[in-house]
């Protein structure tokens, strides 16, 4: 795996990523707040074809927008990103795509959680993002177009819009063809 826009900080040691992602850090194009951010960190491999993506997140959410995830991106212009985004003292499990424009869809939960587990799957242009509180059990948060392009990079995704930075683990992350 490598990274697109380093982290300051980061280790992996048997399965486990601790990242503290870097300061005023994001992925984001034009909608609704005009601006475009490709400046969050993002730990990948590159997939072709069609697969499933997962993995436990733990993250010390703290200031608006805190966000840690999985990814799906093809370039600047075409992603996915999902997992939690912290918003006003809430934990929100999100799902933003990119097609030029960003959307974002998001899920109040129940609880601030202390981790919560993703999965993507993704078959021909189409992904599926869904969420678990136990690993075990999950629900789908959307399905969405992406892109018909064979190759794509996938991994692990976290930024800090508005603050210097928060620390998240990922754990098990997983990578394998559906």
């Amino acid at each position: 795996m490598k990274w697109y826009n380093e982290p300051p900080s980061w280790n992996e040691q048997e399965g486990i990523v601790t990242v503290t992602s870097g300061a005023k850090t994001d992925f984001w194009r034009k909608t609704h707040y005009g601006f475009i951010r490709d400046n969050g960190n993002f730990y990948y491999q590159q997939v072709t074809g069609d697969f499933t993506a997962q993995v436990k997140v733990t993250g010390q959410y703290q200031v608006l927008y805190d966000q840690a995830g999985l990814m799906v991106r093809l370039d600047e212009t075409t992603w996915l990103k999902c997992g939690v985004e912290f918003v006003d003292g809430v934990q929100y499990v999100s799902a933003v795509v990119t097609r030029d424009f960003s959307d974002w869809s998001v899920v109040p939960l129940p609880h601030n959680p202390a981790s919560i587990w993703l999965r993507v799957k993704r078959k021909a242009g189409a992904v599926e993002v869904h969420y678990s509180f136990d690993g075990e059990q999950y629900t789908m948060l959307r399905m969405a177009y992406l892109t018909e392009i064979e190759t794509v990079s996938v991994g692990l995704m976290c930024a800090s819009p508005e603050s210097e930075g928060f620390t998240t683990t990922f754990e098990g992350f997983k990578l394998g063809k559906l």
